[in-house]
């Protein structure tokens, strides 16, 4: 009996501990963006988001371990790595989903043959937001759904905080002084949200003043008449708006302010598209761009400059005092630290400031995107002593970097041999200014008086930065050769990733982002002299710095060695949408060709083949690949793999787009659309002579 009254005793203290969505959450019912009504029975186990917003609300809420397929589209958040790539998000395979064996599904109003292919087979939800309110919903909802109600409430509450702080910033400026925005969107013809977009709401949420075209829709079309009467003092896009520019430059749509005065900015997709989990964040940025000037004047700050918070880090060495993240607002936006106490003042070497010695802080520090602007203007000097002094540091003893990477992307990498102990603090983000030094040109030219350095150092959300400690005492001779040794490191990480030069990207792979910095801390105990790559300490700063630069950068832009195929392509600024619709002449068809070439590169085999390509073609740019016509075997036979072995020949495409590629990438991807279009034209299909030059025969060179 005592035994029966134990376990009753045990069970019922476990089931206060039992998560509320366990115990009563299900079944649970809600209505979705289509007006349909969902009742879960359970909570979902296998789950596939076709829709980026909806996969990274996931991904940040922590619910990642349900989802198992996602669309090539979705990069970040990291957790993305390690999931199914079912297409992209305007035509996902459905063959592709269905091997999944989903029990739900997330997608949107554009995926319609995934809703009848699958209607009555798992669960359809579609969550498509149109107001930045909607946004909030769903994040709170698939709180509900996945059991992370207590993340997903975090979530919603940062954002709304930092849509409060730009709501208070932008009251202070006169209405006569707001300025008129509008989004760039469409590829043709320029177009812009409609008035029920929650892309607009962005606009009037960062304080700007957004056009009332009298549509709605996600994508309306403007009249040469609309943009001239609106007049934009600003505009602005995502990365792939960028092709519109051209549109811009003809008469009457280049005589609005916005294009006279060069306002034209352009941001990540994965904030200007979605309203996701970064809505606050993506109005704060955008707004900061807007009011610049506003936002720099100290009379308009609306937050006490001040330390909000501090997390410890473990360092492990015996010149570490303490370690931590400390968290700051300064000049109204949240700044990051690392911030490294040692044990006692000792030399340091930075990349950033030269040889110092008496130094007792190191630290790396974090300003966000809205902040960019305002330590520009400022310069490094100005930057430097106002974030000490908000941080409570004295600057005469303190040596200090600063980044545009996240800090929450922290790498803290450790390696040992005996006694031997390194550890490396590493930040870093590689989507926006990679170089690959000795070829890429800087534009930077320090004797033509063109102001700070400031500008182009640790600001861009590019930069790698090193922090480097030890449990020995180096020599300046090991220290000022431990930069060498960690520099070949990071190039060596950057290149295993194969991260490409934002300059160059199409030949080059990048070796730093230009504005990389490094510190090296002397340290204290055992006295050492050698820090290069045939000594022990070399080995250990070189593999702790590798680790960290390959983590850094998996966590601040989701990448890594085994990425997708349509991320390789993307980063190397090929488009197969507009390779497509050159071939094909057409829009319907450049559309069935681009499905069948997406469908092609699901499938591994074409994948690795135009990988492998991808990664001869690098070989064949440094000369280390002398004679490439036996790749043209290697297409014919792809080709014939492609068309069953029916194909009378691998027919080479002659459009401009593949003209301007690297010659075994063009061969790469005229065999697979090349054979895209056969199936294309068994299926009933035309395919327009043009796109096409006679037959290749078997052996001969591309």
């Amino acid at each position: 009996m005592k035994k029966t009254n134990h376990f009753v005793a045990v069970v019922s203290l476990l089931f206060l501990f039992i998560p509320s969505f366990a115990l009563g959450a299900f079944p649970l019912t809600f209505t979705d963006s289509a007006g349909k009504t969902i009742c879960l029975e359970r909570q979902p186990r296998r789950v596939v988001s076709l829709v980026p917003g909806v996969t990274e609300i996931l991904l940040t809420i922590g619910a990642g371990d349900a989802v198992v397929g996602i669309t090539y589209h979705s990069i970040l958040p990291p957790q993305a790595a390690d999931k199914v790539i079912t297409g992209g998000f305007f035509y996902p395979d459905t063959e592709k989903i269905a091997g999944i064996n989903p029990d739900l599904i997330f997608y949107t109003d554009l995926q319609r043959e995934v809703v009848s292919q699958f209607r009555g087979r798992c669960v359809l939800v579609n969550l498509s937001p149109r107001s930045i309110g909607d946004s909030f919903r769903h994040i709170n909802l698939l709180g509900r759904i996945f059991g992370c109600q207590a993340r997903a409430g975090e979530v919603v509450a940062e954002q709304k905080r930092l849509l409060d702080l730009i709501r208070r910033k932008t009251a202070l400026i006169p209405r006569e002084k707001r300025v008129r925005v509008m989004r760039l969107m469409g590829r043709g013809q320029v177009m812009t949200p409609g008035d029920d977009s929650f892309q607009k709401e962005y606009v009037e949420a960062a304080g700007g003043i957004a056009p009332d075209l009298g549509e709605k829709g996600a994508v309306v079309p403007v009249s040469l008449e609309e943009w001239q009467e609106f007049n934009p003092q600003v505009l602005y896009g995502c990365g792939g708006d960028r092709a519109i520019l051209r549109l811009l430059h003809r008469p009457g749509w280049k005589n609005v302010d916005a294009v006279k005065n060069n306002r034209i900015y352009f941001f990540p997709c994965e904030l200007t598209c979605r309203a996701a989990a970064h809505t606050g964040y993506f109005v704060a940025w955008l707004s900061s761009r807007l009011y610049r000037d506003e936002f720099s004047n100290p009379e308009n700050f609306v937050l006490p400059e001040q330390v909000v918070g501090r997390k410890e880090l473990s360092a492990g060495l015996p010149c570490v005092k303490k370690a931590e993240v400390v968290s700051a607002d300064i000049k109204d936006f949240r700044n990051k630290a690392v911030v490294v106490h040692l044990s006692r003042p000792m030399k340091v070497v930075s990349t950033l400031e030269g040889m110092r010695e008496n130094i007792s802080v190191i630290g790396n520090n974090y300003f966000p995107p809205p902040a960019w602007g305002l330590g520009h203007r400022q310069g490094l000097d100005a930057l430097r002593r106002d974030t000490m002094r908000v941080l409570g540091l004295d600057p005469a003893s303190t040596s200090l970097l600063f980044t545009g990477a996240n800090m929450d992307n922290l790498a803290v990498t450790t390696r040992r041999f005996k006694e031997m102990q390194v550890v490396a603090l590493v930040t870093a983000g590689v989507s926006s200014n990679a170089v690959r030094m000795s070829a890429d040109t800087g534009k930077f030219y320090e004797l033509a008086g063109a102001g700070s350095q400031s500008g182009h150092s640790g600001s861009k959300p590019g930069t790698i930065n090193i922090l480097i400690l030890t449990n020995l005492k180096l020599t300046e001779r090991a220290m000022t050769r431990a930069i060498i040794t960690a520099t070949e490191a990071k190039s060596a990480a950057l290149q295993d990733l194969d991260i490409r030069s934002s300059y160059t990207p199409l030949e080059n792979q990048a070796t730093g982002t230009g504005t990389d910095n490094i510190i090296v801390v002397q340290g204290g105990g055992p006295r050492v002299d050698s820090s290069g790559g045939h000594s022990r300490l070399g080995t250990l700063i070189a593999r702790a710095v590798y680790q960290g630069v390959q983590e850094a950068v998996h966590m601040q832009n989701g990448f890594t060695g085994n990425r997708n195929v349509f991320q390789r392509l993307r980063e190397r600024k090929i488009d197969l949408w507009q390779a497509c619709m050159e071939a094909a002449g057409d829009r319907d068809e450049g559309t069935v060709l681009f499905q069948e070439v997406e469908s092609l590169l699901l499938d591994p085999f074409y994948a690795g083949y135009l990988e492998a390509l991808m990664a001869a073609g690098d070989a064949f740019q440094r000369g280390l690949v002398c004679d490439i016509a036996s790749m043209s075997t290697w297409s014919h036979a792809v080709y014939k793999r492609i068309a069953s072995g029916k194909g009378s020949g691998f027919r080479s495409l002659n459009i401009p787009f593949l003209s301007g590629l690297p010659p075994l990438v063009a061969s790469g991807l005229s065999a697979i659309m090349a054979g895209a279009m056969y199936r294309m034209e068994h299926k009933g299909y035309t395919v327009p002579v043009s796109a096409i030059t006679s037959p290749v025969k078997q052996g001969e060179q591309q």
